[in-house]
């Protein structure tokens, strides 16, 4: 099945309700054969309920849950073909490493018609276990349990792979390495791969698509690049990396043609934004959306990346004064007050004192108008 094609796992205007309390509300969700695709989110966003709906750990209070264009709805997790990694791992202590990965191949024959010993020896190879499976799951490392629990999941062949959280408890460095291993083992298997995660950069790095979840319903659905750089609300904006969020009148709006050169070259329309008394240029970059049809009195909410401010700039100056740094390794992300709001800046070289900033009209992000 192709990326074109039947979707490998849908959800169709998909409601949980705990009493009085909704976990997720009419969500409608398509991922395709061998995507990964992340739900990421804060606390009680429904992202988890979300994967134990497709799991089959819980039921829709309405709506519908498919794979592979069949509805799974009402359909044990046994009955599934999934293999779930849970944030715990949840191996048996009493099992070996090897009898961890085979405890799936008791309900199901190996995928590939071998035995059961050869597709564990295989797994655990691919996961960089290999040698220990006579090891006790105690004797291992965090990362080095978490990747048993990713082989046990994968030993029956299942159609799709769903991540809960799998590296929360580990430290940021090794957490950093084994994203990257996961991210080569789904590729090289081709395996539909659903994961959740509270981790912005690391939902980011591993994904094909990403959905922003809040209040039970995705913000926006689409490729990290797009997410990061076009948030599609405010929300998107502040929640995935850092952000400078704000909101004016238009006064005027002018073409790309303009004489004053307000379109910077760009070929695309500006528009004037009054904010805190200053007048900052804003490219409208596009027909649709809440850029689309801006005109004088409008009310616009933009948005502009920290690393898209520049220091002694010319254009949409603003002077503000260093309140503190942070010194992050490659960059410093510096603290400033303007008007009485905070922006942030990264920097190479941070300034101190007082600072003018500014960015280009391209540079700024229009999430609502």
């Amino acid at each position: 099945m192709d990326r074109n094609g039947t979707p490998a796992v849908e959800l169709d205007g998909v409601t949980r309700r705990y009493g009085e309390t909704t976990a997720v509300e009419d969500l409608s969700l398509s991922v395709q054969e061998g995507e990964f695709f992340t739900l990421v989110g804060p606390s009680g966003c429904g992202k988890t309920t979300t994967l134990r709906l497709i799991a089959g750990f819980e039921d829709p209070t309405r709506g519908t849950v498919r794979f592979g264009g069949e509805s799974v709805t009402g359909v044990p997790p046994e009955d599934r073909d999934v293999g779930v990694v849970f944030q715990n791992y949840a191996l048996f202590p009493h099992m070996t490493v090897g009898e961890n990965v085979a405890y799936g191949l008791q309900f199901s024959d190996p995928p590939d018609g071998g035995s059961d010993e050869s597709r564990v020896r295989d797994l655990l190879e691919l996961v960089d276990l290999g040698g220990m499976v006579d090891r006790d799951p105690d004797t291992l490392s965090g990362g080095q349990q978490q990747r048993v629990a990713m082989a046990r999941a994968l030993a029956p062949g299942p159609d799709v792979l769903l991540l809960d959280e799998p590296m929360s408890a580990l430290d940021a460095k090794l957490r950093e390495r084994l994203r990257v291993q996961v991210r080569e083992i789904q590729q090289e298997l081709g395996i539909t791969t659903i994961y959740v995660t509270h981790d912005q950069e690391e939902a980011l790095a591993v994904s094909d698509r990403v959905a922003v979840m809040r209040d039970g319903t995705p913000e926006q659905v689409a490729p990290p690049r797009t997410i990061y750089h076009e948030p599609a609300t405010e929300f998107v904006a502040t929640f995935v990396g850092d952000n400078n969020v704000l909101s004016g009148a238009v006064t005027a709006v002018r073409s790309p043609d303009a004489s004053d050169g307000a379109g910077n070259g760009s070929g695309q329309s500006v528009a004037d934004v009054t904010v805190e008394d200053i007048t900052l240029s804003v490219a409208l970059n596009g027909d649709s959306g809440p850029e689309s049809a801006v005109s004088s009195g409008d009310q616009l909410t933009f948005c502009v990346r920290p690393e898209r401010l520049s220091v002694e700039a010319d254009r949409n100056a603003l002077t503000a004064s260093v309140t503190s740094a942070e010194f992050l390794g490659d960059t410093t992300r510096v603290h400033l007050d303007w008007a009485g709001r905070e922006l942030l800046l990264r920097a190479e070289d941070p300034p101190t004192g007082t600072v003018t900033v500014g960015f280009a009209p391209t540079d700024a992000h229009i999430v609502d108008k």
